[in-house]
């Protein structure tokens, strides 16, 4: 017997931790780990283009601030509103909740019309500001044209999964993001080798794939099977209403828009101290990251209507629970990736590219970079945590801590000081120590308020 959207939204209440949190977060995992297959299959297949591969691969570099600030956009409204709809599930309102998702809607919509005329207008000089050079600007513009026609698309397959998983149907957001993900690995070498058309061709199997994921998206919320459904009057834009997805969405926007800025400071100060070989090298280590970083964001993500359904439901015990254990999760992969990086950094360039001086040259940089990572689980469970509760203005502090206030500057103030490219690398590691101790310690210090004890816990804990 299929279970209906209300007993899926109690389980959230009664369901053992443990076991929900698994059945939550594997196909959010999987789902963003399938995801990741749409940029990282590109890079592959373009990096092991006969001839042109290294260059082409540095080119598609290079537009990766663009992409990754579309992706941005869909975060604004899809993780701003998302949490936000869970809590008034879990308060009983489903009404307002259908209207966080309505308004939630008309701004990806907004958005993607926005961005699809400028950045068509001004891609290429941003493009070379971005740190393309005259042998890589033609590839990042043929990637980049074509890409921008499906920012529509982009926008709400990434930004409406969001409220499927907000439902608890963690199975049917994997879903939605599987059918795009096969359909891209199947046209990419289809378009690139068959047709010819290289990365115009990765582009366009990228877009169409993304195509069919807003399609299921968009048709599964408006079918009775979702618990929450796009219905037209609720997609009238409210001051209220946006301003509440606005105050959370900017903390996940910040975090994937800086993200561009620091692509953008990395790429430069790559091509100023070491020029086109080690600004692909950044293309490949943040590959290599996207790797590892992106199924931990599947765990987060999959968690967070766990607690903010029963943080809407006053059930801070269980939330405390989900917390402590998704960080032990959380920092287990962490600490684990650290230790790949470290014994394996050569094979994992050689999946994405052959050449055999760019192979050496990320083997070499790349435990580097990647040398804080080990602390950056406690940095990505604490912001979780504090987006499902709805902290914004935390959320909003801590987006900016770790890229903003710490690495950017740290990327242009070390090389300058060390005097070579080096400096670009050891920026990272800093930034991820020093941001992942102060988030975990200012969750500690706000717990107490955010999820007080009730007052059957507080005399349990005043007899032991």
């Amino acid at each position: 017997m299929a279970t209906t959207p209300r007993g899926r939204e109690s389980a959230l209440a009664t369901a053992p931790i443990g076991k929900l949190m698994w059945k939550l977060a594997v196909p959010s995992v999987a789902a963003q780990f399938i995801n990741l297959l749409y940029n990282i299959v590109d890079r592959i297949y373009i990096g092991h283009i006969p001839v042109i591969g290294g260059t082409a691969l540095t080119g598609l570099g290079v537009t990766f601030p663009i992409i990754t600030l579309i992706s941005a956009f869909a975060a604004f409204a899809g993780q701003g509103g998302a949490p936000l709809a869970s809590i008034r599930l879990g308060a009983g309102d489903r009404e307002g909740a259908e209207r966080i998702l309505g308004n939630s809607v008309t701004l990806l919509l907004c958005a993607s019309a926005v961005l699809t005329v400028v950045f068509q207008l001004i891609q290429r000089p941003v493009l070379m500001a971005f740190g393309a050079s005259e042998a890589t600007i033609g590839y990042a513009t043929d990637y980049i044209t074509i890409y921008l026609l499906g920012t529509v698309f982009v926008q709400l397959a990434l930004g409406l999964n969001t409220f499927i998983s907000a439902q608890g149907r963690a199975m049917t957001a994997m879903c939605s993001v599987l059918i795009g993900a096969i359909l891209n690995i199947v046209l990419d070498p289809v378009f690139i080798f068959v047709f010819d058309m290289g990365v115009r061709g990765a582009a366009l199997a990228t877009i169409l794939s993304q195509a069919v994921s807003a399609a299921w998206v968009v048709l599964f919320l408006c079918s009775h099977r979702s618990g929450l459904r796009i219905r037209p009057q609720y997609m009238r834009l409210r001051r209220a209403v946006v301003s509440r997805i606005a105050g959370l969405g900017v903390a996940p926007f910040i975090m994937q828009s800086t993200e561009s800025l620091v692509t953008v400071v990395l790429n430069s100060g790559l091509q100023r101290y070491g020029g086109d070989l080690y600004v692909g090298t950044l293309t490949i280590i943040q590959s290599v990251m996207q790797m590892v970083t992106m199924p931990i964001q599947g765990i987060t993500q999959g968690v967070q209507p766990l607690m903010s359904f029963n943080y809407g439901a006053g059930n801070y015990a269980r939330v405390r629970r989900t917390f402590w254990l998704l960080l032990r999760v959380t920092l287990t992969a962490t600490v684990s990736a650290f230790l790949i990086v470290l014994l394996i950094p050569g094979p994992l360039a050689m999946l994405f590219n052959d050449d055999e001086e760019l192979v050496r040259l990320v083997a070499r940089v790349m435990p580097v970079f990647f040398g804080g990572i080990w602390a950056f689980g406690a940095q990505m469970a604490c912001q979780s945590a504090f987006m499902a509760l709805g902290q914004a203005r935390t959320s909003l502090f801590l987006a900016l801590l770790r890229k903003v206030i710490l690495l950017v500057p740290l990327a242009i103030v070390l090389p300058m000081a060390l005097g070579n490219v080096m400096g670009i690398y050891i920026a990272e590691p800093i930034a991820d120590v020093l941001a992942s101790g102060t988030t975990l310690t200012l969750f500690i210090r706000k717990r107490k308020t955010l999820l007080p004890l009730t007052p059957q816990e507080a005399a349990q804990k005043q007899k032991k």
